[in-house]
């Protein structure tokens, strides 16, 4: 039973610091929750409904986990509130906030409402302390929604080679299509590469879950992290290019009301799961090929 309790003990007393934390900040609690808990409702119906923010709710719950699992080491590397860096994140933040509220721009407001939360770990915790610890909050930026115009800024070139080697994959292989800029024509259909097929979304969620599967499985150096995540990019566009030729076969075959129904998202969670079985099958071959991927974070 002595042994037991000294098990438990320090959980016990982790769990009791987070309460007495809770209670002796709740003003900063309860002012971050009047900001926050709006601006989740509209990422809720605005942005985690499509493909481009489907990843937002893993994001959210495994990104409070994270913290959750470092409050202690926050508290331990603390040396004290900083106040300039808090008022700083606080002086752009909020007035982001408003104007973002104002005029419905969702990237504006979540950006807000994340420097608000930068800026209250900075009054609890400490900048140093923030940045020993940087990567929980590094992942909760994923929560911050990339505006319209980068989108499409990005994904214009992506959507164009997706639609070449798609045409001629299938050229290949004798099927009668054709294209024209980023619309498809096989047989009397025309399709046109959306953002969804430009493998923009993929690259986005797997960035996100492939960071949080290398922190959490081998806490890597960051040198491995940039080298598997080199190879985020040609695993989102292989996975896209699949999915818009078995859009284009399934419309050829089935009809254009098929492809673009449910087949459509079908096809999409389908080669995501793809294309995380590829990130992971390329870890454990890093690490047989090269023996890396179990080095030690620096401390």
């Amino acid at each position: 039973m002595a042994a037991s309790e000294a098990i438990d003990s320090p959980a016990q007393s982790s769990f009791a610091g987070f309460k007495a934390g809770l209670l002796r900040h709740w003003p900063l609690l309860a002012g971050f929750l009047i900001l926050a808990i709006p601006t989740f409702i509209g990422l809720a119906d605005e942005v985690w409904t499509l493909e481009i923010g489907a990843h937002g709710p893993i994001v959210l719950a495994t990104g409070l986990w994270l913290i959750s699992q470092r409050l202690g080491e926050l508290r331990e590397s603390s040396t004290g509130p900083s106040w300039g860096m808090a008022a700083l994140g606080m002086a752009i933040s909020i007035p982001l906030y408003i104007f973002g509220r104002a005029y419905d721009f969702i990237s504006l407001e979540a950006l807000a409402v994340y420097g608000v939360m930068l800026a209250i770990m900075c009054r609890l915790y400490g900048f140093t302390a923030l940045l020993k610890h940087f990567f929980p909050f590094l992942y909760l930026g994923f929560l911050v929604p990339p505006p319209g115009w980068l989108i499409d800024q990005a994904t214009a070139p992506l959507r164009s080679f997706v639609s070449m080697v798609s045409t001629e994959m299938l050229q290949m292989f004798g099927y009668p299509i054709a294209r024209e800029g980023i619309t498809l024509y096989i047989a009397q259909y025309q399709l046109l590469v959306e953002d969804a097929c430009s493998g923009m979304n993929s690259i986005i969620g797997l960035t996100a879950i492939t960071l949080f599967y290398i922190y959490v499985i081998h806490r890597a150096s960051w040198r491995y992290s940039v080298l598997l995540m080199a190879f985020i990019l040609p695993i989102a566009v292989i996975t896209n290019i699949l999915r818009v030729v078995a859009l284009v076969l399934i419309t050829y075959y089935f009809g254009n009301a098929t492809a673009q129904g449910f087949m459509h998202m079908t096809t999409g969670v389908m080669l995501f799961a793809v294309a995380l079985v590829l990130v992971f099958g390329l870890d454990a071959l890093l690490q047989r090929l090269f023996h890396i991927g179990q080095e030690k974070p620096a401390s």
